[in-house]
């Protein structure tokens, strides 16, 4: 009986030894085939390499169309448009002048749009369209909206930026800063407000962002200084442009009035040529915003206006009075807060998405 459990015992523990054998090795055929198959799994990159590619540089972003950013401004000739042919010439008139009003055009440079339209007989079914037609021709006065730049060798050019706080000078200046790096310029940035440590410091970001550098004074220094000495380094450093933020208290203090002037002055000093004052206007500011051009105008000599925050207003009509009655091109408009938001005005389509057509 004993040899008998003794000969099962042996049997059971060599059927085990067989069945453990077995798992523990691979079938040929199987083998080969996980051996043959493709892996999917992407390679390990070797220690002290980028396991992807560098990418690639990133290209500027194509520039936003102003009819979808205006739909605010758009919204308010909307009952003129519905209109169309059927009210009489009375009612298309009412119409267009509360659109131009509401749109801030202002009551002067309205009643000159309209009249000149009523002289023209234009009946009730055309009076958007010669609107439109009229408007393209205030634009057309001023034909140069070019942010001018000279080449001559050994020239620093210097565009000065000049507006009263809170129109968005430091991020329009960051903006362009941006845009002309992309066009090849090399830039250099001026921290001209020291009377506000807050513009210095995001003006810096905005260098840092840019990839240039930027000059900047102590708290509450003489401004003009901080130009000079931007010119100079940028003839040292081999810049061709430098952007120059400017104070912005209220623009009607004669001493700032003063020290704009006197900034322009010494920009201008060789090797510096200032070939641009932009004025900075917020859009959503509206009739006041013709007030402040006529009166920086009159003290440094505004060459251009950069109107901010046009995306955000009803007010864009403010552009036809600045246009008409002070004769400045509006040059570049801001429709948006990301980096490639600022863009070149065109009348055409300003007048398009204004009117709707």
């Amino acid at each position: 009986m004993i040899a008998l459990w003794i000969a099962i015992g042996v049997v059971v523990v060599l059927a085990l030894s067989a069945t453990i054998v077995v798992r523990r090795r691979r079938p040929p055929a199987e083998l080969a085939t996980r051996t043959a198959a493709p892996s999917t799994a992407a390679p390990r990159a070797e220690s002290g390499e980028s396991e992807a590619p560098p990418a690639a540089a990133p290209r500027p972003a194509a520039p936003p169309a102003l009819r979808e950013r205006m739909g605010r401004t758009r919204g308010l000739f909307a009952p003129l448009r519905a209109l169309g042919g059927r009210a009489d010439t009375a009612a298309a008139f009412e119409a267009a002048e509360e659109a131009l009003l509401r749109a801030d055009v202002g009551v002067e440079t309205t009643n000159e749009l309209l009249n000149e339209l009523r002289a023209s007989g234009v009946g009730a079914d055309g009076v958007l369209d010669a609107l439109a037609d009229q408007l393209v021709a205030v634009f057309a006065e001023n034909a140069d909206r070019t942010l001018r730049f000279d080449d001559e060798p050994g020239v620093v050019n210097v565009w000065l930026f000049v507006g009263v706080n809170g129109v968005g000078k430091t991020t329009s200046i960051g903006k362009v800063a941006l845009a002309r790096r992309v066009e090849g310029r090399s830039i250099l940035l001026a921290a001209g407000d020291t009377f506000r440590a807050a513009a210095a410091d995001q003006l810096a970001l905005w260098a840092e962002r840019a990839g240039t550098e930027m000059v900047r004074g102590a708290e509450g220094g003489d401004p003009s200084s901080v130009v000079f000495d931007a010119v100079q380094r940028a003839r040292a450093r081999g810049n061709d442009l430098v952007l120059a933020d400017t104070a912005g208290r209220l623009h009607t203090k004669v001493n700032l009035v003063e020290e704009l002037a006197k900034i322009r002055r010494v920009a201008d000093r060789e090797p510096g040529r200032v070939t641009e004052v932009l004025l900075v206007l917020d859009a959503t500011t509206g009739q006041n915003a013709v007030v402040q051009a006529r009166q920086f105008t009159e003290a440094v000599g505004v060459t251009g206006v950069v109107l901010t925050k046009l995306d955000g207003t009803a007010k864009g009509g403010v552009v036809i009075p600045i246009e008409r009655q002070l004769g400045l091109p509006v040059k570049l408009v801001g429709v948006g807060e990301g980096p490639d938001d600022m863009i070149a005005f065109d009348p055409e389509s300003f007048v398009d998405a204004l009117v709707g057509l």
